[in-house]
């Protein structure tokens, strides 16, 4: 089993920055990739980030490209969302996530391993 704690939220006010952390326990932790999704109030959750594990290499939802920057530190198992530039329709409750095989990136039903989520807040 795999565990997955997320932390980093908070509130901020539109146009300020946050840095989500994600850290991985458990069994020998491997993993194809790791992403980020989020849920606002009244919304389905939805693809945020995403970095394969091995490679490095990232897609970005377009609401956040260029805004949002997904890293990962293999030794300490550990991914992390930089969150700049930040707007209020950013608000949500983000989620890391796990994929153990590859699949569609941006799916919900792709990953195997969920956190429990960290409240974003962006005030305008």
């Amino acid at each position: 089993q795999v565990q997955l704690v997320e932390s980093g939220g908070g509130l901020v006010q539109a146009g300020g920055s946050l840095r989500l952390s994600c850290a991985a326990s458990g069994r020998t932790f491997s993993s194809y990739a790791m992403a980020w999704f989020r849920r606002a109030p009244g919304k389905e959750r939805e693809f945020v980030a995403v970095i394969r594990w091995s490679a490095g290499n990232a897609d970005y939802a377009d609401s956040v490209k260029g805004r949002f920057v997904v890293s990962r530190d293999i030794v300490k198992n550990a991914v992390y969302l930089q969150m700049n530039s930040l707007k209020p329709e950013d608000t949500a409750v983000y989620y890391c996530a796990a994929q153990v095989f590859s699949g569609t990136y941006y799916e919900v039903r792709s990953y195997n391993y969920w956190g429990q989520g960290t409240q974003v807040t962006v005030s305008s």
